[in-house]
């Protein structure tokens, strides 16, 4: 008897663990609430109205890359970042629209606080509505970058590309952007927290 529920236990925790490398360690659904950062107070995401699967969480990963590499996977808009022991930090993403993809291998030259927006000069011939921010729009709730931005460069210099927030927190999951790869404020803040400058960017 003492052997037979010995092995139950022991089924039982086989299929905990398994269960555990759906994810590799964690789902981080709980931290998308109001916070204050930096004077500002950003406004808690309905995460309930976003899939789970664009919920920041621990994912087992396969990857040559090592940790502190930056991955973004365009097709089903998850960017990881590499971490230890086939691990990565995953987070739910928005990409370029039709016509505003990229891929390509680059790095983090620069990364910003509550960055100043400057719109290109092609988008504002588009949007002619956004020449008033032509000398650059403030840091703050409503800028396009959000919470933070990572500047990504390659051997060319400036790629034009950032990593960044966004208060448009419905693009997540979706293919939006000029081109620029979008996360969730306080996803944003998460990986500009873990990544340094010099780390290595791949997008494809």
């Amino acid at each position: 008897m003492k052997l037979r529920q010995f092995l139950i236990v022991a089924a039982l925790g086989a299929v905990t663990a398994l269960a555990g490398c759906t994810t590799g360690g964690g789902i981080f659904t709980a931290d998308y609430g109001s916070k204050k950062d930096a004077g500002y107070q950003l406004p808690a995401i309905p995460i309930g109205q976003v899939p789970q699967k664009y919920h920041r969480q621990v994912v087992r990963y396969k990857t040559d890359e090592n940790p502190g590499t930056v991955i973004v996977d365009t097709k089903d808009k998850f960017l990881y970042l590499v971490m230890a022991d086939g691990k990565a930090m995953r987070y739910g993403i928005g990409v370029g629209r039709e016509g505003f993809e990229w891929n390509g291998t680059s790095r983090v030259a620069l990364k910003r606080e509550w960055p100043t927006w400057t719109p290109p000069a092609a988008m504002i011939g588009r949007q002619p509505e956004l020449a008033k921010w032509r000398g650059g729009q403030p840091g703050g709730l409503s800028n396009p970058l959000g919470a933070r931005a990572l500047y990504l460069f390659n051997k060319g210099g400036d790629t034009g590309y950032r990593l960044h927030g966004t208060p448009e927190w419905r693009s997540i999951g979706k293919a939006m952007s000029s081109g620029c790869i979008r996360l969730i404020n306080q996803d944003i803040i998460d990986l500009y927290d873990r990544v340094d400058v010099g780390a290595k960017v791949i997008v494809k």
